[in-house]
């Protein structure tokens, strides 16, 4: 690999495309976490699911069509797939700066520099440790028995634990796990972990099946796959598309929990029905279950991104956004590891025979095949990523050279690789698609025990009907003290716990009391901040 811009070829090169993709990360994470919290704020709750659900279908398209753009680009020149986007920056920049208007909540607080250093020291160390965790070691097929990699992850892990400690004494912490006393916000948060890990890894996955498998042996030149793999993909982004505005309206209006519980387990079916297909497949049957897929994952994200948000006090979303964007994004990066982990498991039982006996059924001398046969799964799992045939380089001229002309060609054409592979691969993609649907399964539990639509009110001291727009004129739900209602009732307290409190009344929430305590009716200091809404001016 070689840069234009002089930072060097190879490893140094390889490194500064690393250390500018961690900065376009750290760009990205400030316009995820901060747009959820822009856009609760200039919506009432009763519109916030259909704007925070085209706000993520817009997300969702630009993906799609920067993965096109990178199909057409790529075969020209690789920089223009980086340098398309640089005008779309610029723009969305400009935009953003002449456009938005900050109206939330805002709390001066100085910066958490022990709980920033030991969050970002333990989860990129665990995340590392899961990276290098799928490549070979010693004898070992990964490198999970690696004492780097063990290293890595324990203390990634024991960092963490620092790092919960030490948000739990500052008295400005950067995640403020008081909010996790909030039920909606917690499970909501659950179910969208769980959702990541097991839709998380679900496009490489995909993508390796077409590029590596399915095209070729449909014709498909590898120069093509890349392009035609996006495009084959389409329907799982139309799913979406139609799916993401419509479940967070109708959110808005019939609450999150059967919308994001009912997305989870459609998608464990359509994880189930991509388990049954055979590896090359009929595309309407694989097109289907894509869309089916993607209206999976619409019903299930806008709602509970509305209703996370929805839970959160005014002064808090901007914490709270960004809190649900890091458990998303290293969901995301964990369930990469753990799928291929498991595709290379899978692909490390049959592999080996598979390709000794392809190899030598075309001539190639036991010795080579079984030499070839011997080389860790993780190297076919990439080829096949890359859309790249490695006999050539595996087998090397010399073998090759003494093939008969047929035997060569074949071994080093489109069609051979794929088929060799398409058996182990399916192995391995059956135990992959077996956790996808577990996770779904658990995140539509998680989902299912959010509770009653609950919405933290900003506008203490009002009655409904009482100069309040858009809140029906009735009589507020008035709640013990202690207690947390059910659906039925919608009425919620945190006596005792200190959890955040709303009452519902209709389908919209009104600021509820507290139990009324000496404790309780005294103000916390202001040198803490704290999660629970102001003390309502209403008696309990």
């Amino acid at each position: 690999m070689r840069s234009e811009s002089g930072a060097g070829s190879g490893t140094a090169g390889a490194l500064w495309l690393i250390g500018m993709r961690v900065l376009q990360g750290v760009g990205g994470a400030m316009l995820l976490a901060n747009s959820n919290a822009i856009l609760t704020d200039a919506f009432p709750a009763r519109q916030r699911g259909l704007a925070l659900g085209l706000n993520q279908v817009a997300g969702i398209a630009g993906s799609f069509i920067g993965l096109v753009l990178g199909g057409l680009l790529g075969p020209v020149d690789w920089h223009l797939v980086f340098l398309v986007s640089v005008p779309f920056g610029l723009f969305g920049t400009a935009w953003a700066y002449l456009k938005l208007r900050d109206t939330g909540v805002r709390t001066p607080a100085r910066l958490d520099w022990w709980g920033n250093i030991t969050f970002a020291a333990g989860l990129i160390a665990v995340l590392s440790g899961i990276t290098y965790g799928i490549q070979p070691y010693g004898g070992h097929t990964m490198g999970w028995a690696n004492p780097w990699v063990i290293t890595a992850i324990g203390g990634g892990l024991a960092m963490l634990v620092v790092f919960c400690v030490i948000e739990s004494r500052v008295a400005e912490p950067m995640f403020h796990l008081a909010l996790f006393r909030i039920r909606a916000f917690t499970a909501g948060n659950v179910a969208n972990l769980l959702a990541a890990l097991g839709r998380g890894g679900l496009m490489f996955i995909l993508i390796i099946w077409l590029q590596g498998i399915w095209l070729p042996r449909h014709g498909y030149s590898f120069e093509e796959t890349p392009l035609w793999a996006g495009i084959y993909m389409l329907p799982l982004t139309i799913g979406f598309l139609i799916a993401g505005p419509f479940s967070g309206w109708a959110s808005d209006r019939f609450g999150a929990r059967s919308f994001a519980t009912g997305g989870m387990v459609l998608a464990a079916g359509t994880f189930l029905a991509l388990e049954e297909l055979p590896v090359d497949f009929g595309y309407p049957m694989f097109a289907l279950i894509l869309l089916l897929n993607g209206l999976a994952m619409g019903l299930f994200t806008s709602p509970n991104r509305a209703a996370i948000m929805n839970s959160l006090p005014p002064d808090q979303r901007g914490v709270g956004a960004g809190i649900t964007t890091t458990f998303q994004n290293s969901a995301t990066v964990l369930s990469i590891g753990i799928f291929f982990s498991l595709m290379i498991a899978g692909l490390a039982g049959s592999l080996p025979g598979a390709l000794t006996h392809g190899l030598t059924a075309q001539g190639v001398p036991a010795a080579d095949a079984a030499r070839v046969a011997a080389l860790p799964p993780v190297g076919v799992l990439f080829a096949s990523l890359l859309g790249y045939n490695p006999v050539r380089t595996l087998l090397g001229p010399h073998v090759l050279a003494q093939l008969p002309a047929g035997h060569a060609h074949y071994l080093t054409g489109r069609e051979f690789f794929p088929t060799l592979i398409s058996q182990p691969f399916a192995d391995g993609l059956s135990v992959a698609f077996d956790f996808a649907i577990v996770a779904c399964l658990v995140a539509a539990f998680a989902s299912l025990l959010r509770g009653g639509r609950y919405i933290h009110d900003d506008r203490t001291g009002q009655r409904p009907g009482a100069g309040t727009p858009g809140v029906p004129a009735e009589a507020p739900t008035r709640p013990e003290a202690g207690t947390e209602a059910g659906a039925g009732t919608g009425a919620r307290t945190g006596a005792g716990a200190g959890a955040a409190t709303g009452v519902e009344v209709g389908r919209y929430t009104t600021p509820g009391a507290r139990a009324s305590s000496p404790a309780q009716s005294s103000p916390r200091p202001r040198p803490r901040p704290h999660p629970h809404p102001p003390e309502s001016k209403e008696s309990s």
